[in-house]
């Protein structure tokens, strides 16, 4: 398994997906948390496109960590205060 980039950014700064080499803009926001590493309202971030969206949260979602898919400006918009 390719393990998620979570860090990447466009040339101009939009965040990309997280799949491994994937260069697309990430649409989607994939909520998760490992409850054997984390409390249960944390939250940890993937990011992905269109394409890898069902992949990633698939991977997640099998082992019981997925615990929402947002779009990325709802959550930017609720990160903000918006």
């Amino acid at each position: 398994m390719n393990f998620p980039d979570t860090s990447a950014e466009s040339a101009t700064g939009a965040p990309v997906c997280s799949a491994k080499g994937c260069r697309a803009d990430a649409l989607w926001v994939l909520a998760w948390n490992n409850p054997k590493l984390h409390t249960p309202e944390r939250r940890k971030t993937w990011l992905a496109c269109g394409e890898h969206r069902e992949h990633l949260a698939a991977f997640l979602g099998v082992r019981g960590f997925l615990k929402d898919v947002v779009p990325l400006a709802e959550w930017e918009s609720s990160a903000s205060g918006g």
